[in-house]
């Protein structure tokens, strides 16, 4: 008998060294910290086009769209005359596209794809990945981006650097037409219920879309690490600075809607197309994943955002 048989207590007995090459390994799929529960596409509305190109016609703004007429006693019998008019030159939003390759060895999956399919695996890693891509471009892309739609009437600064009750309050008078949710980094999400405590009124905790939400007048307050707090995913400084936004989601109320390519070849999921590509001379399979979206400000007023939102305040409540 070998002496790994022989334990440290003086036991003859089979080892756990030798044990273990005759053990099943209970093992879990690949598991990544840097996934998200990718909030922000739950919660925001999409429409599906038709050709990659879609146009937000808009009436060109006034008091009231037609002058009408409403007396009780009429000071005159004349009916008003005009016509709506529309803006002539719309804006159009076209889809983007986010794209990655996978490459997976044939003899790699035949021999290792139990329990656990490799091609399947590496695929949903993948679409993790650029779903993960999505809601940062959604967020701050250069051209499609809320952040970089957002018109300049609908920005406001704190007060005091802290998300404040107070601060949320003013960012609902922008976007006071059926308000949708606030959307915010979790350590500003934290900075708030800090602002809460002090002033005695903590936020309501909601579930919703099978998450548990704090809300504000009612209004959830989605968590993404995407909205960035000096320039970070997660920041290494206690302190530092971030933006909140309040958005209305929703064609049907003029608010913000994501936008995807409808009835694609090979779809995966909303918007997404997995192509197998073919195997090259050395047996290895590839596949092609394309993601297009992009999102549409329907109306100015159904996004908002307070800036400058300072993420490090802390306070000593035995004073």
């Amino acid at each position: 008998m070998s002496a790994e048989n022989v334990n440290n207590s003086g036991i003859n007995a089979l080892g756990s060294q030798a044990a273990y090459n005759l053990a099943n390994v209970t093992k879990t799929r690949p598991q990544f910290g840097s996934l998200t529960p990718k909030w922000l596409t739950r919660f925001l509305e999409f429409k599906g086009l038709e050709t990659g190109i879609f146009r937000v016609n808009r009436v060109v703004e006034g008091d009231t769209p037609l002058d009408v007429l409403c007396s009780q006693t009429k000071k005159s019998d004349i009916i008003p005359e005009g016509y709506v008019e529309y803006e002539t030159q719309p804006r159009e939003y076209r889809l983007n596209s986010i794209s990655t390759i996978i490459n997976v060895n044939t003899a790699i999956e035949d021999v290792y794809s139990s329990p656990y399919d490799q091609v399947q695996e590496q695929l949903s890693l993948a679409v993790d990945s650029l779903r993960e891509r999505q809601e940062s471009q959604l967020i701050n892309n250069d051209d499609y981006g809320l952040l970089k739609n957002v018109a300049d009437s609908q920005r406001i600064q704190t007060r005091n650097g802290a998300p404040t009750p107070d601060d949320l309050d003013e960012l609902i008078t922008k976007v006071w037409k059926e308000p949708s949710f606030f959307l915010a980094h979790p350590r500003a999400i934290a900075a708030f219920e800090r602002e809460c405590t002090k002033r005695g009124v903590p936020p309501v905790v909601i579930n919703q879309a099978g998450g548990t939400f704090v809300t504000w007048r009612g209004i959830p307050l989605i968590p993404t690490d995407k909205l960035l707090v000096d320039g970070l995913k997660n920041p290494v400084s206690q302190s530092g600075k971030t933006n909140i936004l309040l958005v209305r989601t929703g064609e049907a109320k003029r608010g913000v809607i994501g936008l995807f390519q409808a009835g694609l070849k090979n779809e995966h999921s909303r918007g997404l197309s997995v192509r197998f590509r073919g195997i090259d001379n050395k047996g290895v399979a590839s596949y092609l994943l394309s993601l297009y979206c992009s999102a549409a400000v329907l109306a100015d007023d159904a996004l908002a955002v307070l800036e400058d939102v300072e993420v490090g305040e802390y306070h000593d409540y035995n004073d």
